[in-house]
């Protein structure tokens, strides 16, 4: 009768497929596409030893195959804290370069050991952020927001404190493990409820007088899953069907959830989401504060994603110049998706050439920077007039924040095609 005890080569066969598993569960965990997700668990294996590794991967779930001479081992796991860590991209990045540039150099296999207390460190690195500070990074960037959707100061500010004070909701409860969805319908009716009653206390002082309720959507915009949009398309410009459409579909119900917050908190307050008119201002400041305002909301959502400050200040950067080229583009009647696209195709080049530069994932620096370009108030309003019966209006913004998405996806999908010959070639 044969033995079922593993062999030695098998042992070690489940030690190295676990290890690679592992990182793909962080990987998968820190919010980054199916691409990224196979490659670190493929590039890490073949360090190890590992003959051949194959994996399928979805928005949570993970299926791996690894072959070992004449053994092979697979395995599933689930991931369900779905969340945005740039700063853990960053470090298994680092991580598995310097195992792949290990095994080049000696030639050996990777000490599973050392990879197990490396993977050990990443997972217990506590976030970089705490909870303040990232509520206050999302404040700050719905804040720039509403300077960018033609909002004055105290739009501005309103902002500000509605987005930090749902933000802070948010991540409070999502850390003690409640329905994303269910959080972040909460989140937004905090973050609204806290901006109007902002308002109305400037009106209060007759300080400032106007309808500043024209602005509140920005005070949301902190809920747009702008990085599940981009991440999703870029997977499905891979083929890759199974993660690109579950990774959609979920961003598409974070989505929902908010705006519906939105149109239930308009309807009770008699609110209606339309744009305001843009201000009045000399060509020149004008300019000006579109750079800053670009450079700002980049940032905070960089911080809030948890990147470093080197990351974000390199993010703030990019989306900064790309954003305003695509704000004068549509402004001189360029379509607004032949704009998105154009943008898109920038910030993929810089952050191909930048990336590399300061030790970095490309998506960690592409993503933040056309997170900003997301028609996010387009896609409140689409839902807002579909639920009070205005087809229509709400075919229009729907279409129209459709396609500046797509346009995104499509500006990324052809940067990375033109820079990364495992994109521009299929193997």
């Amino acid at each position: 009768m044969a033995s079922t005890v593993p062999d030695h080569d098998e042992l070690e066969l489940i030690r190295r497929s676990g290890l690679a598993l592992r990182v793909g569960r962080l990987s998968l965990s820190a919010g980054t596409g199916s691409y990224r997700v196979k490659a670190s668990m493929l590039r890490l294996a073949r360090a190890m030893g590992v003959d051949r590794h194959e994996a399928h991967v979805t928005l949570t779930e993970i299926t791996t195959t690894s072959h070992r001479g004449r053994s092979f081992r697979t395995e599933v796991t689930e991931v369900r804290a779905v969340g945005i860590n740039a700063d853990r991209l960053s470090e298994i990045e680092r991580s598995v370069s310097r195992f792949e540039a290990e095994r080049v150099a000696t030639g050996r296999e990777v000490d599973p050991d050392d990879v197990e207390a490396e993977l050990d460190r990443i997972a217990t690195k506590p976030l970089l952020w705490p909870t303040v500070l990232n509520a206050l990074w999302a404040g700050v960037a719905c804040a720039a927001f509403a300077f960018l959707n033609h909002g004055g100061a105290v739009e501005v500010l309103g902002a500000l404190v509605g987005a930090f004070a749902g933000q802070y909701l948010r991540r409070t409860l999502l850390h003690r493990g409640l329905n994303q969805f269910g959080v972040t319908m909460l989140a937004a009716a905090l973050a609204l409820l806290v901006y109007l009653g902002f308002v109305e206390l400037v009106d209060l002082t007759g300080a400032v007088s106007g309808p500043h309720e024209a602005g509140y959507v920005s005070a949301v915009l902190f809920l747009v899953p702008g990085f599940p949009l981009v991440a999703g398309a870029l997977d499905l410009a891979r083929l890759d069907f199974s993660a690109g459409i579950s990774r959609l579909t979920f961003a598409v119900m974070i989505l929902v959830s908010a705006a519906l917050a939105v149109w239930a908190f308009s309807a009770v307050a008699g609110l209606a989401p339309d744009p305001p008119a843009a201000p009045t201002l000399e060509p020149g400041v004008l300019l000006l504060l579109r750079f800053v305002a670009s450079f700002v909301a980049v940032l905070g959502f960089a911080l809030m994603f948890n990147s470093p400050w080197a990351m974000a200040l390199a993010a703030a950067t990019v989306g900064m110049l790309a954003n305003v080229a695509r704000v004068y583009a549509v402004d001189a009647g360029l379509v607004p998706q032949a704009a998105a696209a154009g943008a898109a195709l920038v910030v993929g080049v810089l952050a191909a050439w930048w990336a590399p530069r300061i030790g970095v994932p490309r998506v960690t620096l592409s993503v933040p920077a056309v997170v900003v370009m997301v028609p996010g108030v387009a896609a409140y309003r689409a839902v807002f007039h579909l639920s009070n019966g205005e087809t229509t209006r709400a075919l229009v913004y729907g279409f129209e924040a459709a396609l500046v998405v797509v346009a995104l996806s499509i500006g990324l999908a052809a940067a990375r095609m033109l820079t990364d010959r495992s994109w521009g070639y299929e193997h």
